[in-house]
């Protein structure tokens, strides 16, 4: 099935509509995550992850962790991906608009590794 016709429709509806016009009509744009980054740095007891102020990220707050693995072929010969769940941080101190330090709550937390915080 074709969804480029779909896509434009709902882009065009987007510039002349309010700004939820867009998730109305393309709903597999809508996610149910209000912040997402990455681990930057794991060494020692310490973690930086990539999320700040300009995430809305606010000390205390717990973001789920997950891991991404790749296996050698999916479906149709292409690398396929999976996300696991590894455990939890909290957010310990923003350090400005991108970055954060944070401590492992639960889990194992490695470099690379995703951050996210659901929409309650």
């Amino acid at each position: 099935m074709n969804l480029l016709p779909k896509f434009v429709a709902a882009a065009v509806l987007a510039m002349v509509s309010p700004a939820n016009a867009f998730a109305q009509h393309v709903p597999s744009t809508v996610h149910s995550v209000s912040m997402r980054g990455a681990v930057v740095h794991a060494a020692r007891g310490r973690i930086v992850v990539c999320v700040g102020t300009a995430d809305g990220a606010h000390a205390g707050q717990e973001l789920s962790v997950y891991r991404v693995s790749q296996s050698q072929h999916g479906p149709k010969g292409r690398p396929a991906f999976r996300r696991t769940p590894v455990g939890t941080v909290r957010i310990d101190l923003v350090l400005g608009e991108h970055f954060a330090n944070a401590s492992v709550i639960s889990g194992t937390v490695e470099l690379n590794d995703i951050v996210e915080l659901r929409r309650p």
